[in-house]
């Protein structure tokens, strides 16, 4: 059964491999929602905090999985924690997919960065990434599992059902001073048992 994925990273850094992934057309196209260009992006953006907010819970509204693309600065980025968090909260399953490995259009890879996953914790302490599984898109072959991965964190996500509680992140208790500003957008799309010990 397809399900309809959010895509999580860093717009101004990531979107260009971002669209990559998108554009393999691993998972359905009749259940894309939310392909957002800059210019859309730029508009949201200055109406304030708030009408971004707006943005990314009326598109998570449409989905069942979210799929974290994990570029070089994702982990720096409130707005990506942010999107993992209501993700959560909502029920969504949640997937970290490494990017930084993809070749950019000018043909460089680019470093690799922190899981945004690893500082996200359930009410019990444990991180969100020791029970959400990452993937490499290019190291363990996206573009042959992708739509494997999802339905696998869809079924995985069944262990924790009701469970959507997490402590509250630094940013929001004011210890960190990013701003969600600099962040960028989502893109969602369509293309889990749980995950084995």
């Amino acid at each position: 059964m397809a399900r309809k994925v959010f895509f999580s990273f860093h717009f101004k850094r990531d979107a260009w491999r971002a669209g990559q992934v998108r554009n393999a057309d691993l998972l359905s196209n009749a259940d894309e929602y939310g392909v957002i260009d800059s210019v859309e992006w730029e508009k949201i953006e200055r109406e304030g905090d708030e009408a971004v907010k707006r943005w990314i819970n009326s598109q998570l509204k449409h989905t069942s999985v979210t799929v974290v693309l994990i570029g070089a600065e994702t982990s720096e980025r409130d707005w990506i924690d942010y999107e993992i968090r209501q993700s959560w909260g909502r029920g969504n399953a949640i997937l970290g997919l490494r990017i930084h490995k993809m070749k950019h259009h000018d043909g460089e890879i680019d470093v690799p960065g922190h899981n945004p996953l690893d500082e996200v914790h359930l009410i019990n302490g444990k991180a969100l990434s020791s029970i959400c599984k990452t993937y490499d898109w290019v190291s363990d072959d996206g573009r042959s599992n992708l739509g494997a991965w999802v339905e696998e964190a869809y079924q995985a996500r069944a262990a924790y059902d009701g469970e959507t509680e997490l402590i509250e992140s630094l940013a929001a208790k004011g210890n960190q001073t990013r701003s969600m500003r600099n962040s960028g957008p989502t893109i969602i799309t369509s293309p889990a048992k749980p995950w084995a010990a």
